[in-house]
């Protein structure tokens, strides 16, 4: 081990790994090994500094921009991280997009299609772009970053919900599809773990919140890290087509 950096593995794809969730999770798998692929759009300074603390604590990283609605930017960006670090072993889809309040009277296809480019969009041009070299290799892992949001169902926000149900039905069919080539297909599920964009929420409404969670206390990103670190690891390796939910026990029915 180097600088508490576990031993080095293959290379694992974050994407919207500039800040929040995915920021965490890039650092996570950087410290279990991983060569990590921060992935970002337009955040660059974010993502300069999460590829700067995994090397900084002894890890391998290097960012890579693309916006991973758009195939040939996928593509692209996938081709570069091959060339710098290596095949894609692991695939985390973390990157999101706005996701905001609209009542049912005001839905339009194109709300729909806000959605569905980045939860059933983006993860299919992802895995279309790694699979090659996780067949060639017989052995990779995909993890999707969902929401506890499918069961709490929130009004107004029916079309990141129903995308969010897709992106369920993705994970479970791929694991279907990709099992016999030892590619594991695994869903995390997040309930609300506030980071750099919700700092403008009153301190009542997280009090409110947080008395609702069994286990009293807000989650953090490295909650959500620590889930998708099993996944990647060898001790996930019976482990395909599930959703976990990181949420304290929020949606317990």
């Amino acid at each position: 081990m180097v600088s508490g950096v576990a031993e080095q593995r293959g290379v694992a794809l974050v994407t919207g790994a500039s800040r929040g969730l995915g920021a965490a999770i890039a650092r996570g798998l950087g410290a279990d090994g991983w060569a990590v692929a921060v992935g970002y759009r337009s955040n660059a300074d974010g993502a300069r500094r999460v590829v700067e603390d995994i090397r900084a604590a002894g890890g391998t990283a290097e960012a890579f921009a693309a916006d991973v609605t758009d195939e040939a930017e996928v593509s692209a960006m996938v081709r570069r991280v091959v060339e710098r670090l290596g095949p894609v072993e692991v695939l985390v889809v973390n990157a999101t997009g706005p996701q905001p309040l609209v009542a049912v009277e005001e839905l339009t296809w194109e709300t729909h299609l806000d959605q569905l480019r980045f939860f059933v969009k983006s993860p299919t041009l992802l895995l279309q772009a790694v699979l090659p070299g996780m067949k060639e290799r017989g052995r990779g892992r995909v993890i999707q970053i969902g929401s506890d949001v499918f069961e709490r169902a929130l009004p107004g926000m029916s079309a990141y919900v129903a995308a969010k149900g897709a992106q369920i039905g993705l994970t479970r069919s791929w694991a279907r599809e990709l099992g016999r080539y030892g590619i594991t297909v695994n869903l995390v599920a997040p309930g609300w773990i506030p980071v750099e964009r919700h700092a403008d929420v009153p301190a009542e409404e997280r009090a409110a919140y947080k008395a609702d969670v069994p286990l009293g206390r807000m989650g953090v990103p490295q909650d959500v890290a620590a889930a998708v670190c099993f996944l990647a690891s060898d001790a996930s390796s019976f482990i395909t087509g599930e959703r976990i939910t990181v949420n304290g026990g929020h949606t317990i029915a």
